[in-house]
């Protein structure tokens, strides 16, 4: 992890940073640094965490959902595995795709991940 991407995941994990300042490239480049510092697991539970915690302490935890951040990071974590990028910009322009805001409806029909219940847990796709 270049000293970027370690002062970015520093300041995500630190709750450093405000939600209405971190964009969706941010979240790409956290998720790659979250993935290289922690097993797949421990580096969701932590992103989806953080994740909940900035939503809270902006008074927006409705926004927050389970399965989109838990869906996010798994295909981050596979296309990461595929990759030879050392950094997060360079794996961003290798997969442009996952700066696409509706990356996720390759999968999920926006009903089910929308739903209460996709906020609170992780559901698998709808969609083949």
């Amino acid at each position: 992890m270049n000293a970027a991407g370690s002062t970015l995941l520093d300041d995500f994990e630190n709750l450093k940073l405000s939600a209405p300042d971190f964009h969706h490239a941010d979240h790409v480049r956290v998720a790659f640094a979250i993935l290289d510092k922690y097993e797949f697991a421990d580096a969701c539970a932590r992103y989806a965490g953080t994740i909940k915690s900035m939503a809270e302490a902006v008074g927006a935890l409705e926004k927050y959902n389970a399965t989109i951040t838990f869906a996010f990071m798994s295909v981050i974590a596979e296309r990461k595995t595929n990759s030879n990028a050392a950094d997060a910009d360079s794996f961003m322009a290798e997969n442009p795709d996952l700066l696409q805001r509706d990356i996720l409806s390759n999968w999920y029909s926006k009903d089910r991940m929308m739903s209460a219940m996709a906020r609170s847990q992780f559901l698998l796709p709808d969609r083949l």
